[in-house]
């Protein structure tokens, strides 16, 4: 997905991924990764050239995409995961 526009991956590998040439001709920039409703990734797009009929991008970084505010401390495993008030 890249704003409002929306391109099926054929291919994706680590630092990478494979669009259709005929629908996108060149991306550049900053796209995020779906699997239909569920976000992946976020991904930086450096360069995009075209061969065999596909738009092959190369991606300088891929961030997971999390359902959760990140934390800035360590959870500890063995805590509850919530608390029962008194009464």
């Amino acid at each position: 997905m890249v704003g409002d526009e929306v391109y099926p991956i054929l291919r994706f590998w680590d630092d990478g991924f494979a669009l259709d040439a005929d629908q996108v001709a060149q991306l550049r920039g900053l796209v995020d990764i779906y699997d239909g409703s569920r976000h992946l990734w976020q991904s930086l797009i450096i360069a995009s050239e075209v061969e065999a009929g596909e738009l092959i991008c190369l991606m300088k970084r891929s961030t997971a995409a999390s359902d959760r505010a990140p934390i800035d401390y360590v959870r500890d495993e063995g805590a509850p995961v919530g608390y029962l008030p008194r009464h």
